[in-house]
């Protein structure tokens, strides 16, 4: 049986400050979803800000630090299967792209660069909400 309380989850959509958006492609070892491609994420620990949570799972899966961390917005993620409640506050985060690399193979098998008019497919079933949320154009991010 699921928890009877929703999760918090940081998730982070990573951008270069020139309009290209960092996704990563979901591995066999991933959550859900395996062979999709989705930003960052990552649940909230106990008594952890949302920023050291972003820079803690930015480092995790990435192997890199935040230059800038911006608010975008709060959604509320209900998913029938597997069955789950997660509040996903949500954020733009810039990097360095020299310094971005897989953190975490287990879970992500291929990273690249995208703009928002040329996405890889198939896309996470929640990447489209998540970038919804994002500035239109992007150079209005930090």
């Amino acid at each position: 049986m699921p928890p009877r309380t929703p999760l918090v989850s940081c998730v982070f959509v990573c951008h270069d400050g020139s309009g290209r958006l960092l996704l990563a492609r979901r591995g066999a070892g991933a959550r859900d979803e395996p062979g999709t491609w989705d930003t960052g994420a990552g649940a909230l620990e106990f008594g952890e800000t949302f920023e050291a949570a972003v820079a803690r799972e930015l480092h995790e899966e990435y192997a890199t630090a935040p230059l800038a961390i911006s608010l975008l917005g709060v959604r509320n993620v209900l998913r029938e299967d597997p069955p789950s409640h997660w509040v996903a506050v949500v954020f733009a985060v810039r990097v360095d792209p020299a310094t971005v690399t897989i953190g975490e193979p287990h879970k992500f098998d291929r990273i690249g660069w995208y703009t928002r008019d040329a996405l890889p497919t198939p896309l996470h079933s929640q990447l489209a909400p998540t970038l919804d949320m994002l500035p239109d154009p992007l150079d209005r991010l930090p």
